[in-house]
């Protein structure tokens, strides 16, 4: 297995309410966090879902390490169902017809006895604090409790890519902060590409270690993501950049 590496290039069709758009993507993304910034609509969404294979670009290839995932010219195409990756949308992907368990049950290796998956499972979703909803299924829990629910999925084996639409935006601020904590820490650990898409300022800075700009349907690697660009991207000031400006003023 070759290092890992995410190797994009691609053209992709942006369509929305407001009209469409295309999207053009050149990047190579390491090991580590990538926090995917831009504006809402400027197709973070439609890039992630591309790279799961939910979406198909117009041209273009995908690798990830030795693995090539698409390659229009050579008429490659990976089904999404066999691309080893980890993914948490905004809009639920639990199958419909599993239980939150049978969600979780699902991703874990098959070559293991049912009652081993099934005690990992549980304790997958005790760490994400909704093992008491194991035996719901997807239409009856909250948006809130879906994201848990497939945070714990992707926890449960080993990944070459994870990818993150906002995972975290509908829990409130504490437990944020806390899953966060505990399934990136996680994440961290398989040393494989995670593209991170978050609006929230704290989260790109906390945790991004290079970022991805999509903008005016352009697509921007960055090897760093300081705060300075995080904050620039989003709109805003970085931490620390009004008090500065103060103390300037009063010197």
């Amino acid at each position: 297995m070759s290092a890992a590496l995410l190797q994009v290039k691609l053209k992709l069709k942006r369509q929305s309410e407001l009209g469409g758009f295309m999207l053009s993507a050149s990047f190579q993304a390491p090991a580590g966090i990538t926090v995917v910034l831009g504006p809402s609509g400027s197709g973070k969404s439609t890039l992630l879902s591309a790279l799961a294979g939910l979406t198909r670009p117009e041209e273009g290839t995908i690798t990830v390490g030795d693995e090539v995932w698409l390659d229009t010219e050579r008429r490659l195409e990976r089904p999404s169902h066999e691309r080893a990756l980890s993914m948490v949308f905004q809009k639920s992907t639990l199958f419909p017809h599993l239980t939150a368990l049978g969600n979780v049950t699902f991703a874990l290796d098959r070559a293991r006895s049912r009652a081993s998956r099934r005690d990992e499972a549980l304790a997958l979703l005790r760490r994400m604090k909704v093992e008491h909803l194991a035996h719901r299924y997807p239409r009856h829990l909250s948006g809130g409790e879906a994201q848990r629910v497939s945070l714990a999925r992707a926890l449960a084996r080993p990944p070459r890519l994870v990818l993150l639409d906002e995972p975290f935006s509908a829990l409130d601020r504490q437990l944020r902060h806390s899953l966060a904590e505990d399934v990136l820490g996680h994440l961290r650990r398989f040393q494989v590409p995670i593209l991170f898409v978050t609006h929230a300022l704290d989260e790109a800075i906390q945790y991004g270690q290079s970022a991805l700009l999509v903008m005016n349907g352009d697509v921007r690697f960055h090897p760093q993501a300081t705060a300075e660009l995080c904050a620039s991207a989003m709109g805003l000031r970085p931490p620390g950049a009004a008090q500065d400006t103060a103390e300037q003023n009063c010197s």
